[in-house]
This record gives C-alpha cells, structure tokens and sequence, in this order.
C-alpha cells in the first residue's frame, strides 16, 4: 500500500522525530509511506491533487487533526490521524478550528491518542468518535552514539575553567515556542545561581521552521520570541542558549546534565522526558495533564508548578542521592514498561490495514 503522511516537519523537533519513526514501523511492514511536511500546501485540494500523481497513493495519514488533517478532508483515499498536544490544549479552544478538527475525525478511518487522557478530552470537546481512537503511546529507544561535553560548551560561553566541571546543569530542551515557555525559569534560576553559581540553565532546540535548499536564509519559528529569548540569555547570569543538535548529539548531551527540564504550558507527550528517563536523567517537569500523564511525583520524576517550587525540588534532587536514584531506577522502568518501540510499531502496521 503506498501512503501520504503528512506532519509539521521542523527540524530536530518531537514532531519530525514522531513521523520518521512511525514511518519506519509503516515502511517496515512492507507498505510505502511517503513524508511530507504539511506546510508545504495550502489547501486540501493541493493534496486531493496529489492524491492522484502515478503511482497513485492508497491511503493517508496526518499527525495533528487541525494542522495537517484538515488537508485530508477532500482526498478520495482512506486515511488516519494521530492527535498532538496542540490538538486538545488549543485548538480545541477555536470553534473554527473545532469545528475542522471534528470534520476530520467524522472522515478518518481511526484515530490515535497517546494518553488515556488525551483521549477522554478528545471525546469531551469533539463529536464523540470513541470507536475509532485508539490509545498508544509514544515508542521509546535512545543509544548515545556521540560524546558532548559541558565543560567544553560552557567554557565556550564564558564559565571560568575552575568552576566548569563541579557544575550541575539542568537543561531544557525545546523549541523556542510561546507554547514551550522557554523563558518561564530564568528570572528565578538566575536568582539560584547566583546564591548557588554551580547550577546551570542550558535551554537547547530549534528555532527554525524548515531548510530551504540552495539558500543560506532560514525561517525562525517565532523570530520575536527568538531574538527575546537570545537577549535574556546573553544578559542573564547562569542562564545560556546553545544550538539546536541532532538527535543523537542531544541525547548525548542530555545523558551528561544534572537534570532535564520541561517549563512548557502544554504538551501531548513531551518525547524529551521520555527520552530523557530511558537515558536515566531525572527529570523535572511543569506540573501540566500532559506532563502528570507520564511523570508520577517523586516516582518518575517532579513535578513543580512555578518557578520557586522548581527551585525547591531542584535542592531536593540535589542533596537527596536516594531520591535521584530512584527517579532515574523507576523513570527506566517506566519507560520499558509502557513506551515500546515494538508495540507502537505492532499498533501501527495494525491500523494500516483498517485502510486497506
């Protein structure tokens, strides 16, 4: 069966990551599943176009029911949705949007959430398609394949030589999105570090859209906030911004911080926490249903729910060893029990044959 896939493609994003491995686990079963980024149309009817190129394609599939599904509702070929965060915590909140979004989902063939919770609120705020959304969660395997160091990051950016290798940094992967409140740490973290100059606050991901080929130029995603977030961090002590990596080079530098972070106000399933508990990192997590979906309170991870518990958990994480260690014992285990890669490949190549 040959198969559009359509998702927000930015590089080095949880979104990007999700689709090539779904698409893995499509492509492993013996199908064709072509990736495309769905900003590149503008309307349904560009994809309705497509639909009918030689070879043509059999089915769809999309990642978001409003970003990407909503270019499916004119195909003529059966297709499936994967719901993302933004789904359920904003779009929602649109009636127009809610009102495409449930479009979509009458038309799909199925439909995959990747909490319970994501689907109790689905059929809470949508047009009740219980029947057809299945719940699967996002499939988790890192392999630090790379060597990152800290010491030689932040010597780069300044930290004396004396100090480098006694810090503890906490990092905080994510897009510079208002969605990911990357900002939302630092005026209090700065506060810390200067009674506690050890501890550190590395902010790491994306800023651009996408590559456009034969050109130097690159779209930033939200290029106020970008230049906001890059002003905070020259200026304020404590608090640094690095460049975007791969994914293997950032689960390399992720399995060498203190800690990892998530300050975002919303999230589906942040891949980072996971990732980052299979790494066996603790993780330390804003205290919203997407994040409390998969870190348990002082079992998995902690979780804070402003900026001056984040600094009373982080001292807790920081002179308590037993605590850390069974974060990063439980956070392990959590991941292998309800994240693997096999189910979710095993979930997907089931639900393809639904197009069929």
């Amino acid at each position: 069966m040959r198969l559009l896939f359509l998702a927000c493609l930015s590089p080095k994003t949880g979104n990007c990551t999700t689709a090539e491995r779904i698409r893995s686990h499509i492509e492993s079963g013996g199908h064709t599943c072509e990736l495309r980024d769905a900003a590149e149309f503008q309307s349904s009817s560009e994809v309705a176009d497509l639909m009918f190129q030689n070879p043509p394609f059999e089915g769809a599939l999309a990642i978001h029911l409003f970003k990407a599904g909503r270019l499916l509702i004119d195909v003529q070929v059966p297709f499936g949705v994967i719901f993302g965060g933004t789904d359920i915590n904003e779009d929602v909140k649109v009636e127009q949007k809610r009102v495409v979004m449930e479009q979509v989902l009458q038309k799909a063939r199925f439909a995959v959430a990747f909490t319970d919770k994501l689907k109790e609120e689905a059929e809470i705020f949508l047009v009740s398609q219980s029947s057809k959304i299945y719940v699967q969660p996002q499939g988790i395997k890192t392999e630090v394949t790379h060597k990152f160091s800290w010491s030689e990051f932040l010597r780069s950016s300044g930290v004396s030589r004396q100090h480098v290798e006694k810090l503890h940094v906490f990092l905080l992967v994510c897009g510079l999105r208002r969605v990911k409140d990357p900002l939302y740490l630092v005026e209090r973290f700065s506060e810390w570090h200067r009674d506690n100059p050890l501890n550190v606050l590395v902010i790491i991901g994306p800023k651009f859209l996408f590559f456009l080929p034969n050109s130097a130029v690159r779209p930033k995603i939200d290029p106020v906030l970008t230049m906001q977030v890059e002003a905070v961090c020259k200026r304020t002590e404590g608090v640094f911004l690095a460049q975007e990596r791969s994914q293997q080079q950032l689960h390399a530098a992720m399995r060498s911080c203190f800690a990892l972070v998530n300050s975002s106000v919303s999230e589906g399933m942040s891949a980072a926490i996971l990732e980052a508990m299979d790494l066996g990192v603790p993780v330390l997590a804003r205290n919203i249903p997407g994040n409390a979906a998969v870190v348990q309170h002082d079992v998995t991870g902690l979780l804070y729910s402003c900026p001056q518990e984040f600094v009373h958990q982080s001292e807790r994480l920081l002179s308590d060893r037993k605590l850390k260690d069974n974060l990063i014992r439980n956070g392990k285990l959590y991941v292998e029990e309800h994240h693997s890669l096999n189910q979710e490949k095993e979930t997907y190549q089931r639900l393809v044959k639904i197009l069929h």
